[in-house]
This record gives structure tokens, sequence and C-alpha cells, in this order.
């Protein structure tokens, strides 16, 4: 029985590898490492249920807690599309801002972005220079630059 699982584990390893291969997706790697934890336990004839317990928490724990630092880490050098690039930014108000009047809009490296306020309810006047803070579909969000 114990020769069937390790024999099990190192098949599910290597499927879990040429997933992820692949995919590229750094998910199913976490599960490879699990499968050759539960291999080893089976090599040195643990019971199945440890063999199995082992697979499961090697797995979860790693890709809870060490796949947001492998993506942070592969996606370093992720170019940002135009629109993302435009957060932090400055910009100038060429528009009376108002968000219960829903107007406004801003110049941002020559071009023309349709504006709101981070704050609901407040106006921001013509020749204002903001900061882009976020983006919501098409409309960049500003804070008036204090």
């Amino acid at each position: 029985m114990q020769d069937k699982m390790l024999f099990v584990w190192l098949l599910l390893l290597i499927l879990f590898i040429i997933v992820e291969l692949a995919t590229m997706g750094l998910t199913t790697i976490w599960f490879a490492v699990g499968a050759l934890v539960a291999a080893l336990t089976a090599a040195v004839n643990a019971p199945l249920v440890v063999q199995v317990g082992l697979f499961l928490i090697v797995s979860i724990v790693l890709m809870l807690f060490t796949r947001p630092l492998a993506v942070r880490f592969f996606n370093k050098e992720r170019i940002k599309t135009n629109v993302e690039s435009l957060v932090g930014r400055q910009a100038i108000v060429i528009s009376e801002i108002d968000n219960l009047e829903g107007i406004g809009q801003v110049t941002v490296g020559g071009q023309e972005w349709t504006a709101r306020s981070l704050d609901e309810n407040g106006k921001i006047p013509v020749g204002t220079v903001v900061f882009v803070r976020a983006i919501n579909g098409v409309k960049l969000l500003v804070e008036p630059k204090l």
C-alpha cells in the first residue's frame, strides 16, 4: 500500500508541475510542493491520514502565505498601462469639478480627462492643481494639492 501511495504522490507531483508550466499562474506549484512532502512521508511509511494531512496543510499554507510575495516578485517588471500610469500624477482642472452635478475635467500630460473629486460634496475650481488618486472607469478621482 505504501509503495502504491508513493507512486500516486509522485504522479500528482509531476501532474501539478506540468499544469504549472502550462499555465504559469502560480497556483498548482504549491500543490506540487505539498505532493512532494506527502511523497516523502509515504517513503517513510507514514499512515495515509498523515500523508493527506501534510499535503493539504503544506499546500494551503504555501499558497496563502507565499503566493502574494511570489506574484509581487514576478510582476515587478510589469509595465503599467496608460491609465494606471496616471495615478499619483498632477493634473490641472480645466472645467470645474462638481460631483453633485456630475461635471469636471482635468488635463494630465496634455490629455483631457473627465474627473471627479474624492470629496463627494466638494467642488474644485478651474485652475486648481490636483493629484490623481484613483481611477473609476474612465474618470479620474482627484484631490486638490495642499
